[in-house]
């Protein structure tokens, strides 16, 4: 019966999570920005206004996309959908996890803004849609990996609720 109970809340959560996805954005946008404009202070005289950058003739504006929400939420949603992680375990696996992401991110922007300032527009469309498409998902599949192996869990997400719920309806 502690297993329904603690299934319902992951999925309830979850799904709540989904449901009010925009609190990645309230959380991680700001923070991102700033953390962004601080680095670049190191390399480039920049002039900022709400949510733009102007470097030169450069003009950035930060975007809701920028923040990479999405890959906060499937962290969040591999955990919660993760059998046998405790609740302070999960807390942890999450902070530790958003650290790293905010982190690549504020170097993948530091990045991409270097590469438009001294190769131009072509290369940094090129690369920020290879990032974006391809490296940004496979950043969070290795984050996971790696908070496995540090926090030792065992199960697999969704599969290993799936296969414990059918050994234990026979």
């Amino acid at each position: 019966m502690k297993y329904q109970y603690n299934l319902l809340i992951r999925l309830g959560l979850a799904l709540l999570a989904g449901i009010f996805f925009n609190i990645f954005y309230v959380i991680f946008s700001p923070l991102t920005f700033n953390l962004t404009i601080h680095s670049l202070k190191y390399f480039y005289t920049l002039a900022v206004t709400d949510n733009t950058i102007v470097i030169g003739s450069h003009i950035l504006k930060f975007i809701p996309a920028c923040t990479a929400a999405s890959a906060y939420f499937l962290l969040l949603l591999l955990i919660l959908l993760t059998k046998d992680i405790p609740l302070k375990k999960s807390i942890y696996m999450f902070l530790l996890g958003s650290l790293l992401i905010l982190a690549a991110n504020i170097i993948r922007i530091d990045i991409l803004i270097y590469i438009l300032i001294k190769y131009g527009s072509n290369l940094f469309n090129t690369l920020h849609l290879f990032i974006w498409k391809i490296l940004s998902s496979l950043f969070v599949v290795l984050i996971w990996i790696l908070l496995t192996k540090k926090f030792k869990i065992k199960t697999i997400p969704i599969y290993s609720d799936y296969k414990f719920l059918i050994k234990n309806l026979k």
